[in-house]
């Protein structure tokens, strides 16, 4: 008799307990619940046996509906893109990010936001913007937004940009005041500090 008191009060505590999860289950949204969660993320992209691209983040999130499938980068995303000689050549960091790839009529795009800022470490050029997309079909990136850029001789600011995907040839649409403000010493040499890996040691 004493088994039975002490059993009865358990039993229906599980039962109550199971209950409350199959209510929180029951209100739980899919589409916006991630699939899949990854922890510092690093992923390396190459072509030829090259090195192509480098990317790094804190977070990736997955999701996944009937009509597409998009991976969210909460805490900011870091590119390093390379290029044909394996030299680390364009780097960005945004605060945030998302890669979107559509199930129907192949569509797919990255786009970053907050913070953006691309440079280009060969050419010595440095963008900055709100939003970036990234074109992956037409190997270019684009914006409409307000965009600053820098190079050692001089500053543009405009609203739009449209480059190739290298930020090799960037083109800034509706340009305002903007102007020369640094005088370069022509017979200076520039070292490119992030590739460069000192003089070759003669043997001995």
């Amino acid at each position: 008799m004493l088994k039975m008191i002490a059993t009865a009060p358990a039993v229906a505590f599980v039962v109550y307990s199971c209950s409350n999860k199959l209510s929180e289950a029951a209100h739980l949204d899919i589409d916006e619940t991630p699939l899949q969660t990854v922890d510092s993320l690093f992923m390396v992209q190459t072509q030829d046996g090259g090195l192509k691209m480098r990317v790094e983040a804190d977070i990736m999130e997955r999701y996944e509906n009937d009509t597409s499938s998009y991976e969210l980068f909460p805490k900011g995303l870091h590119v390093f893109a390379y290029s044909e000689d394996d030299q680390l050549e364009t780097v960005l960091h945004s605060n945030n990010a998302k890669h979107f790839k559509s199930k129907k009529g192949n569509r797919e795009y990255w786009s970053a936001f907050g913070n953006v800022t691309v440079q280009n470490i060969v050419k010595q050029q440095t963008l900055q913007t709100d939003t970036l997309y990234w074109d992956q079909a037409n190997q270019e990136i684009y914006t409409d937004c307000y965009v600053r850029m820098f190079t050692p001789d001089d500053f543009m600011q405009g609203y739009g940009m449209r480059s190739d995907e290298m930020a090799r040839n960037s083109v800034l649409y509706r340009p305002f005041n903007s102007y020369v403000y640094v005088l370069q010493d022509s017979t200076k040499v520039i070292i490119d500090s992030v590739n460069f890996i000192g003089p070759l040691l003669k043997k001995r």
